[in-house]
């Protein structure tokens, strides 16, 4: 058991949102976490720095796909299409996993203060790398602001989706941008009459 145990942060996710819907995110400890999880509290911490990164674990690797997307999007790309080229990148990390304890996951973020701060600090990790790759694709700042803020509610719609329903995250999210570029066209629109 330990650290080369390929599955020990899956195994400590599933004891830590166990324990979090039965006593409650407050009432849970690390070692209870590790304990339940038939591992070391020293090896919590090789894989998470507190208790409620247990909850947000991945983040980096997200980061990356939403900056390899939007790089590796074609020049020709106009920034929301960029953005859909990140949220399609991200797509890999949305396993049947990952959908099986997605529900409780947010369930438990959702009940507690300290969670959903920390759920608004990922989100705005999220739209600071989408604006930062806009931005040295040579997007105006103001164009790079906009479109990562559209592209953070279609991930946080397209990801509700998902969760409802399953299936492809890269079409879920896709969908939810076309839903919102529609939504704000509309706005404009009646914004005219």
């Amino acid at each position: 058991m330990g650290r080369w145990e390929p599955d020990a942060r899956a195994r400590l996710l599933r004891a830590a949102l166990d324990l979090f819907c039965e006593q409650g995110y407050e009432n849970t400890s690390v070692a209870q976490i590790a304990e339940r999880a038939g591992l070391t509290k020293s090896t919590y911490f090789r894989h998470f720095r507190d208790k409620r990164e247990v909850l947000f674990g991945g983040q980096d690797e997200l980061l990356e796909l939403v900056g390899s997307g939007i790089a590796g999007a074609p020049e020709s790309a106009g920034p929301l299409a960029a953005v859909e080229a990140a949220l399609v990148a991200m797509a890999v990390t949305f396993t049947p996993e990952r959908w099986e304890i997605g529900t409780r996951r947010l369930s438990v973020i959702n009940r507690t203060d300290e969670l959903r701060e920390r759920d608004a600090l990922k989100m705005a990790g999220f739209r600071h790398a989408m604006r930062d790759s806009l931005r040295q694709r040579g997007v105006s700042e103001l164009d790079a602001d906009v479109a990562a803020e559209l592209g953070v509610l279609a991930l946080r719609r397209g990801y509700a989706r998902w969760l409802e329903d399953g299936g492809d995250f890269a079409e879920v999210a896709r969908r939810a941008l076309g839903e919102i570029q529609v939504a704000a066209a509309e706005l404009k629109g009646a914004e005219q009459l």
